[in-house]
């Protein structure tokens, strides 16, 4: 648990409140790679606002529009390889936030965040969201760790519980390790430390 990856099945799933409740609950550096848009609010700001226990690193990349990053990239006139993603050497833990979910492309050659994320052989936390094709797009987020040989640390559920998805995510996919965080209408720090105390002693039992 001392290095992991937060992405998840798509856009607007959780990450960023996930990786900010991870990054309390472990005392870690958090590190977004690429932010596309929102540079007014980084999501490196709201983790820093939520999580004060957290380290903020710097972004590799922050790019003026909200769109992919292979095309908000070409917009600002910049090529991203994976040479530029290379794992900061930090003191303690660290928390890596993705962008949208891991096919995101990240130019016009074929170049996706699964293959960075395949190239740090770190565990991924994915973040699922119950709404009408959660199911098929959690199995295939799934089956593309699983086919790119990246390690599967659990499944984050965000809102409240359905147990009929749930029960079939995991008996399909063999990944038990599951934990929730429910939906709130404000996400406050004060949310954020009582689930990450959630989340540490989810982690201290290996349920």
């Amino acid at each position: 648990m001392d290095r992991l990856v937060i992405s998840g099945i798509g856009t607007g799933v959780g990450k960023t409140v996930v990786s900010a409740i991870f990054s309390e609950a472990l005392k870690a550096h958090y590190w977004k790679p690429v932010q596309s848009g929102d540079l007014h609010d980084l999501d490196s700001m709201k983790v820093a606002r939520l999580a004060p226990s957290s380290t903020i690193l710097p972004e590799r990349y922050k790019l003026s529009i909200p769109v992919s990053p292979h095309y908000a990239a070409e917009h600002d006139g910049i090529t991203l390889t994976m040479n530029d993603f290379i794992l900061s050497e930090v003191m303690g833990n660290l928390v890596i936030e993705g962008a949208g979910g891991l096919m995101v492309p990240m130019d016009y050659n074929g170049l996706l965040y699964i293959d960075i994320f395949q190239k740090w052989g770190l565990p991924v936390v994915l973040v699922s969201r119950h709404y009408l094709g959660s199911i098929n797009h959690t199995l295939l987020s799934v089956e593309a760790l699983k086919s790119h040989n990246i390690p599967i640390w659990g499944i984050v559920f965000v809102g409240d519980e359905h147990l009929p998805t749930e029960k079939v995510i995991a008996n399909v996919t063999g990944i038990q390790k599951i934990f929730r965080i429910p939906e709130v209408a404000e996400v406050t720090t004060e949310f954020v430390l009582e689930q990450a105390q959630r989340l540490r002693t989810h982690i201290d039992v290996g349920t």
